[in-house]
């Protein structure tokens, strides 16, 4: 049996494909109009923080793909 050890961190490359997956999983989250007080719109925002927290500690930064009302960071 052939043992491998694994990286520890993701490449430059497949940071940059985690990022871009991250981003189209944000999209699908926020784009939906749902009222606030349904049980789904709760459930997406609980995701959408996983989702932010998570990028945080794989890359160490702030998301860059989020724009808040015209002020936040955009690509």
């Amino acid at each position: 049996m052939v043992r491998r050890n694994h990286p520890k961190h993701l490449s430059g490359q497949e940071l940059e494909q985690f990022l871009q997956a991250a981003e189209g999983l944000h999209k699908a989250l926020v784009g939906p109009l749902i009222s606030p007080s349904c049980d789904h719109y709760r459930s997406m925002q609980t995701l959408h923080e996983a989702l932010l927290k998570t990028v945080r500690e794989v890359t160490g930064k702030e998301v860059t793909f989020i724009q808040w009302s015209g002020t936040g960071p955009v690509r």
